[in-house]
């Protein structure tokens, strides 16, 4: 069986790649294939238990086979291209932050490095701008 795989990274982003990856794989009869990476490095997001618990759930609600990966210390791009190098590996789901020219020289930009690398299809999601400020005050709080 085929997979759609999505990169998670919380947030209103993460949301947005969730129930696109859910739309993508309920309409190519797929399973799901969710990966949030638990970074040690700097400038990551660390997506707490509560947040991850929620996603369960959301999955578990949708009619997809699923299966949630969450490596500790791992890249994220390495590891949302070693998914892809499965044969059954469809589609990657991403989400793509506006960055400033710095930031892009300071951080690097991994969906764009993604969006090069990867030898599938990629699609990239962002949220609607009302729905990223609602989850996103949320998730400060």
């Amino acid at each position: 069986m085929s997979m759609i795989v999505v990169g998670y990274s919380g947030g209103s982003y993460g949301r947005a790649c969730l129930e696109q990856g859910i739309v993508e794989a309920s309409a190519r009869e797929t399973s799901l294939l969710l990966i949030s990476t638990v970074s040690t490095g700097r400038g990551q997001r660390m997506v707490d238990a509560d947040e991850m618990a929620d996603v369960q759930a959301r999955l578990s609600r949708s009619d997809v086979k699923f299966e949630i990966r969450q490596p500790i210390g791992a890249d994220p791009s390495e590891e949302l291209l070693r998914a892809m190098d499965d044969d059954e590996a469809e589609m990657l789901v991403i989400g793509m932050r506006r960055r400033t020219q710095v930031g892009k020289l300071f951080m690097g930009s991994t969906s764009q490095y993604l969006l090069v690398e990867c030898r599938k299809p990629v699609l990239v999601v962002k949220p609607d701008r009302s729905a990223a400020a609602s989850v996103d005050a949320a998730a400060e709080e």
